[in-house]
């Protein structure tokens, strides 16, 4: 049972194989950073690769999550030389489709490589820019690489080598006069503040490639759901069901385990309250393992976490001022100084709960998360008998 998004596929593969006026940037390089079990992977492997691939793309995939024990760079090999395999066989589906597309005349042959596939990636063997460039050559088509969960590249000597490869069969082949094809890189990951990192750090290989939130979900989502699930009598609206959707933060698994509970409640009850409900239980669940994260932490980095929060939660500035650390040592009854700020701001974007939007700019990574702590504030300031509202900042 998979929900799949044909319309946003295609103009998302059309942007990047087709960009019109600003949209060229694209060719720089595409992070997309998303939260948890949004159903990221699902659109890559299920819709984005065959939408570029009827276009006439020649696609990579790899997933660094899929073994998260080896290096970034064997993983990538492995799926390059998978390709480059397909390509060579006359009787592919990948050669089959191209040919299809792009019109390209190859007789009953595929691809003639001008190298050895076992020696991709050696040491004195061939580079990524050169199988790459061999392979716009040879389908006079594009090429999309998409790593996906990328932020593991961070980190590592290895994946750091892996990104600096990409950028550089990006350079050999887009920098060309006139090129058959272009190189796409597409990166994709849920630690949004990771998955910026690599576009606005200047010793980062793709410094200055576009950086966008994944796209969500939508109310088309929640109805598919409703008639893939025929809960009969328990079925509750459309409307209901769509707004638990987005309580849940539009995590598919988690309006499927709410919709699986509404089903044990006895007959004879509103399933409307009763989705609420089990959503509620859901959330607070959910939000006790998101906060214990925060709770980790030290007292000053939950102080900027707050700061963030009460301030708006994104496209916050002034973390680091003066005014600011007052406010910290008002908080922790003592003096904050601004080294102690950014080693603080510092864990919270590893732990995933601020991203970094620009430069002194933050932003909570996951609004989810953000919601549940001024939900747990309210009630604490509640229970020591102050205003819940707290003090304008």
């Amino acid at each position: 049972m998979t929900f799949h998004r044909p319309t946003l596929a295609l103009d998302m593969a059309e942007q990047l194989l087709r960009p019109k006026g600003l949209q060229v940037s694209v060719r720089s390089g595409l992070f997309l950073g998303g939260l948890r079990r949004i159903g990221k992977t699902t659109f890559l492997r299920g819709d984005l690769v065959p939408a570029l691939e009827n276009l006439g793309a020649i696609v990579v995939y790899v997933d660094l999550w899929s073994n998260t024990n080896a290096k970034p760079t064997d993983l990538l090999l492995a799926e390059v030389r998978k390709k480059l395999a397909e390509l060579q066989s006359a009787d592919s589906r990948a050669l089959g489709l191209l040919k299809r597309v792009k019109g390209l005349d190859l007789g009953a042959a595929g691809f003639k490589l001008g190298f050895s596939v076992s020696d991709v990636g050696k040491p004195d063997g061939v580079t990524l820019a050169d199988v790459f460039t061999a392979l716009v050559e040879l389908g006079r088509t594009d090429v999309v690489v998409i790593v996906d969960e990328v932020q593991h590249a961070l980190g590592s000597e290895d994946g750091h080598a892996m990104l600096l490869a990409l950028k550089a069969a990006r350079d050999a082949i887009n920098t060309r006069p006139n090129p058959p094809g272009h190189f796409l890189f597409l990166g994709t990951g849920s630690h949004r503040a990771r998955v910026r990192e690599l576009t606005i750090k200047g010793n980062q290989a793709f410094n200055g490639a576009l950086s966008q939130d994944f796209p969500l979900l939508d109310e088309d989502f929640v109805k598919w759901l409703l008639a893939e699930s025929a809960l009969g009598r328990r079925e509750p609206s459309l409307m209901a069901a769509f707004e638990s959707f987005q309580r849940l933060g539009r995590r598919p698994e988690e309006l499927m385990k709410a919709l699986l509970a509404l089903q044990g409640v006895p007959d004879g009850q509103d399933p409307d309250a009763d989705l609420r409900a089990i959503t509620e239980a859901i959330r607070q669940s959910a939000a006790a393992l998101d906060l214990a994260r925060l709770d980790q932490l030290s007292p000053l980095a939950q102080a900027v976490f707050g700061r963030v929060v009460r301030s708006g939660g994104s496209g916050v500035r002034r973390v680091f001022s003066e005014a600011t650390l007052e406010e910290y040592g008002k908080e922790l009854g003592r003096t904050v100084t601004l080294d102690e700020v950014q080693p603080a701001a510092n864990a919270l974007l590893d732990a995933n709960l601020l991203v970094r939007d620009g430069h002194g700019v933050y932003g909570v990574s996951d609004p989810f998360v953000a919601e549940a702590y001024q939900s747990r504030l309210a009630v604490q300031l509640k229970l020591a008998g102050d205003d819940p509202a707290g003090p304008e900042v």
